[in-house]
């Protein structure tokens, strides 16, 4: 009697969220609705410093967006592969690793979607971005285990590993009629992913398409760099970011840059950087602007502007209309806005690379065009990068995708005929 293959949860852990699919007892596709029937659930823990718990996800954002005494923790994806991963932090009256925060999360994961469908999950196919650390084989190589195990350690049992952009071109080729050679662009929190693969339905069910992927490339920026710098372009000016003060000297820049970095943002909360910022005020001849310094890394509003930056971003992005970062929280006065013409400058330089690594990889596939270009990933909407891959590559069918499950679709695809 032949034995009844096991559920194999596609997890794609994002820099700014995750999401996981599975293929059913009957062959079908089911997305798991992580949070509040969401497919996609924020990366993002909160420790409630009053009740001890933890929470995650939206209700994990919503905590610290009410003010909840706390920590909240996001973008971990960033920091797999460095050595802050085994570092402690202090949450609460505690200090706990960066890594068993990883694990914590994973479990929630895997307890979500074990009570969606009814049953214990072992198996699962991890997604990994073409390079989680660029120029560098042995972190790259680290992360990956660092993922793995976070991923046993939350109590599967056996694992596998696919690349984000190749998931995302399986979840395509579910919906292309006849043989494609497509670029997949994935933008995601953290990374831009780019595969050329031959795409065709009747290889679907192909356990090895090795052979149908051309090329693979990937670059190091992501959402959570775009919001870094139109947090520094729009929001930091109103703190003294390249304010010229004393003797004509720019205000030291580094606290802004941790403010405008999720995952860095707690750094600029210690007692040596608080110090720090404090004594900045003799470098500042707009005293207002120091003082405005003080009470957002005072009442901690780091995460609160960033996700104001990153809500403006999202609107500008879908509606092409300006967007207000909110700000009342701060200073009723501030009404910073993020439009077409600012996200322009202030992304330029990243989107050009970006742009740039998507045509590298069609050359390293020996072509000069490809059929289609499938964009998918939670930055993917970014009407400017849009805008520049058509201008790059004008023969092409440009595809929206689906932004926040397509790559955890994939990766159930592939994990239903991965030999575990």
């Amino acid at each position: 009697m032949e034995t009844a293959r096991p559920l194999v949860l596609g997890i794609d852990f994002g820099t700014s969220n995750s999401a996981c699919a599975l293929i059913d007892a009957q062959g079908a596709l089911q997305v798991i609705p992580l949070d509040d029937a969401k497919a996609e659930m924020p990366t993002a823990l909160f420790f409630a410093s009053e009740t001890h718990s933890v929470l995650y996800g939206a209700d994990a954002m919503q905590a610290y967006l009410n003010g909840t005494e706390g920590r909240l923790l996001r973008s971990l994806k960033s920091l797999m592969g460095s050595r802050l991963m085994d570092e402690y932090t202090a949450v609460g009256d505690k200090s706990i690793r960066f890594f068993d925060i990883v694990v914590l999360f994973f479990k929630e994961l895997k307890r979500r979607c074990e009570a969606h469908v009814g049953q214990p999950l072992t198996h699962a196919m991890l997604g990994r971005p073409v390079h989680f650390v660029d120029d560098d084989a042995e972190r790259d190589q680290l992360a990956q285990e660092t993922l793995g195990r976070a991923a046993l350690e939350a109590g599967f049992t056996h694992i596998a590993y696919q690349l984000e952009p190749i998931a995302a071109a399986l979840d395509y080729e579910q919906r292309v009629a006849k043989e494609t050679t497509a670029l997949v662009v994935d933008i995601g929190g953290g990374t831009s992913d780019f595969t050329v693969i031959r795409l065709n339905p009747e290889r679907s069910a192909v356990g090895d398409r090795s052979a149908d992927i051309l090329a693979t490339t990937g670059v190091h920026i992501g959402g959570t760099d775009f919001d870094r710098l139109l947090d520094l372009a729009t929001v930091m000016p109103h703190l003294g970011y390249k304010h010229v003060g004393t003797g004509g000297r720019i205000v030291p820049s580094s606290v802004f840059f941790d403010l405008s970095t999720w995952h860095l943002i707690h750094q600029a909360y210690t007692r040596k950087s608080m110090h720090f910022a404090k004594e900045l005020w003799t470098d500042y001849t707009d005293q207002a602007l120091h003082r405005r310094l003080m009470d957002a890394l005072e009442e901690q509003h780091g995460h609160r502007m960033l996700a104001s930056v990153e809500a403006a971003k999202i609107a500008c992005s879908i509606s092409g209309d300006s967007a207000v970062v909110e700000l009342d929280f701060l200073d009723r006065s501030l009404a910073p806005t993020v439009d077409a013409a600012n996200m322009e400058v202030a992304l330029h330089a990243s989107l050009a690379q970006v742009v740039q690594c998507a045509q590298d990889c069609v050359a390293v596939a020996g072509l000069s065009a490809v059929d289609a270009v499938y964009l998918t990933g939670g930055s993917s909407a970014l009407r400017t990068l849009i805008a520049a891959l058509r201008q790059a590559m004008p023969e092409a069918t440009l595809v929206e995708g689906n932004r926040f499950g397509g790559v955890a679709a994939g990766l159930a695809w592939a994990g239903a005929v991965h030999p575990y």
